[in-house]
């Protein structure tokens, strides 16, 4: 038996890429088949892996795995129920109106342009031909991105059914976090599990700073964007800042839109909003100052996320690039619809694990030193 054991743990490394090469491709397959299925399972894991850390806390404080998760469980029920009744409403009545005065919004700046930059609406100007090309490309892709995000997320599971089912699978699977760890770690091939755990520490720290810091930047910039707009009187403030901090969350996109919304909105609601009144006529003039402080907030956001929450929450050596992150989750989203975009950070940040790993690898190997770099030692 100890014979058979050992002819497996010494497996040529040919047969063990071969080996997991088909275990990846099995689990390509599966998220691309089921992925619909998984989605309340994957967002339950990711609450889990989320909320894990809290959990150690407590148990540090004197309190037991189980008391742990039931402190953890009221207080995100009780959270929950908070926003249920105060927040969600007004932000789903925001956005409600927001999407019916957009298209309002957009047809005033075009009027404007019209008047004031005919040139743009020439049929034959080389300008007027790239607009509206790039216009039909970006209403194409939002209509495919929408699409993919409404039919992945409801096509199978109500919403009904995925509120009920991630809340239960989060629970559990905090509750037996550690012992599902420890498992595992069981399972590991003992040749590699040195090397696996290594692996596994940087997946786990890249996460750890990215998702949960940038999770934290999400919701600090959210609720100030949503508080300063609201309080310089701007209409849907706390729409937009919802829309400005989740997508923070993708770098530079946040700022882009959350900006170009805004701003946009300020000159929308405030161009012409002052009556001037004399004693012959009623004219009406730009608020400036409104609009000013609209673009101020944005700008003093920015320099605040740059300069002190990113590095502070985050990390500069995280080791996920901007491009890298985008490639993921456009990749991913395509491949697997919304369950693709919902793993394709961990999924980011392991190959980039691994890809440093195998890089101090190979500058380490006689493959990049050469055998004149061993006979100079």
């Amino acid at each position: 038996m100890n014979a058979t054991y050992g002819w497996v743990m010494a497996l040529p490394a040919q047969k063990q890429v071969q080996y997991w090469g088909i275990a990846t491709a099995v689990f390509v397959v599966i998220l691309w088949a089921l992925g619909d299925v998984l989605l309340p399972f994957i967002l339950g894991a990711a609450i889990a892996y989320l909320m894990d850390p809290i959990a150690d806390r407590l148990e540090r404080w004197g309190l037991n795995r189980p008391q742990a998760t039931a402190t953890i469980t009221v207080a995100a029920a009780l959270l929950f129920l908070v926003l249920l009744l105060i927040i969600v409403p007004t932000l789903i009545y925001q956005l409600s109106d927001l999407i019916n005065v957009l298209p309002e919004a957009l047809g005033d700046a075009r009027a404007y342009a019209q008047q004031n930059f005919p040139a743009i609406f020439d049929d034959k100007s080389r300008i007027h031909q790239t607009l509206i090309a790039l216009s039909s490309t970006l209403q194409d892709k939002a209509a495919v991105i929408f699409e993919t995000a409404l039919g992945s997320a409801a096509s199978i599971l109500s919403l009904v059914v995925l509120v009920v089912i991630v809340p239960v699978v989060s629970v559990y699977l905090l509750l037996d976090w550690d012992r599902m760890v420890a498992r595992v770690d069981a399972l590991l091939p003992r040749d590699h599990a040195p090397v696996l755990r290594l692996l596994a520490r940087e997946i786990d720290a890249v996460l750890a700073s990215f998702v949960r810091g940038m999770g934290t930047v999400c919701l600090i910039l959210g609720s100030y964007y949503a508080v300063a707009l609201m309080l310089v009187g701007l209409n849907f403030g706390l729409a937009v800042g919802f829309v400005a901090g989740m997508v923070t969350f993708i770098p530079y996109l946040g700022s882009l839109i959350g900006g170009a919304l805004a701003i946009g909105l300020a000159l929308f609601q405030f161009w012409g909003a002052i009556e001037v009144i004399t004693s012959d006529s009623v004219t009406y003039a730009t608020d400036w100052l409104r609009i000013g402080i609209v673009v101020v907030i944005f700008v003093l956001g920015q320099i605040v996320e740059g300069n002190y929450l990113t590095p502070k929450l985050v990390g500069n050596s995280v080791g996920l690039h901007p491009v890298w992150l985008l490639l993921a989750l456009s990749v991913f989203g395509a491949l697997f619809g919304f369950v693709g975009m919902l793993v394709a950070v961990p999924v980011a940040a392991a190959l980039g694990v691994i890809a440093r790993f195998f890089t101090g690898q190979y500058l380490e190997s006689r493959l990049y030193q050469g055998q004149s770099h061993k006979d100079a030692e």
